[in-house]
């Protein structure tokens, strides 16, 4: 988007305070991006937060069949750009300063939690777009042992609902007088 573009579609140069960006950022052209998010963010304080979710934790039962299913199942289906959120943005350029308070811009790691039954677990995993490319390629990544490894896993405690954990990791910073 050329400047005028940005102020017509978008706002002004120098009127934004805050840009977020959600489990998007590894598939946009960054230099593009940055320059138009320095261009539309207030200086020396506007920011940017961008962040990332990365694979789902319950308990060592699940979580090493979800390993399973992530890295090997499902790997030839991930495309590549998706190794940043692997690596929680950490390799990710980001060519912004610290935020007041902050002597780095991430990433922080937070926590977000769900209470979930093993079907909406299983229609979490569905909804990965590894799984989705694997669909177009008539592969069923969620086949019977895998789904019946899941239930196994989930089932050891007892309990069908269980607490599942997203770690959440964000990239922080301000745009400076740049």
């Amino acid at each position: 988007m050329s400047g005028s573009e940005l102020e017509e579609t978008v706002s002004a140069q120098s009127s934004v305070n805050l840009v977020t960006i959600a489990q998007a950022m590894h598939w946009f052209d960054l230099h593009a991006f940055y320059q138009q998010v320095k261009w539309i963010l207030k200086k020396p304080y506007g920011v940017i937060v961008a962040w990332c979710y990365t694979i789902p934790e319950v308990n060592d039962s699940v979580d090493s069949v979800l390993e399973q299913f992530h890295s090997i199942d499902s790997e030839p289906f991930w495309e590549p750009r998706l190794k940043l959120i692997d690596d929680k943005y950490r390799s990710i350029d980001f060519p912004f300063e610290a935020v007041e308070g902050a002597y780095h811009t991430g990433p922080f790691k937070f926590v977000a939690e769900k209470l979930m039954d093993l079907d909406e677990y299983l229609t979490y995993l569905r909804s990965w777009s590894a799984y989705q490319t694997a669909k177009t390629k008539v592969v069923e990544l969620l086949r019977d042992d895998m789904i019946e490894s899941f239930k196994r896993a989930w089932n050891e405690d007892g309990h069908d609902q269980k607490a599942v954990k997203f770690p959440v990791y964000l990239r922080i910073g301000k745009v400076g007088n740049a």
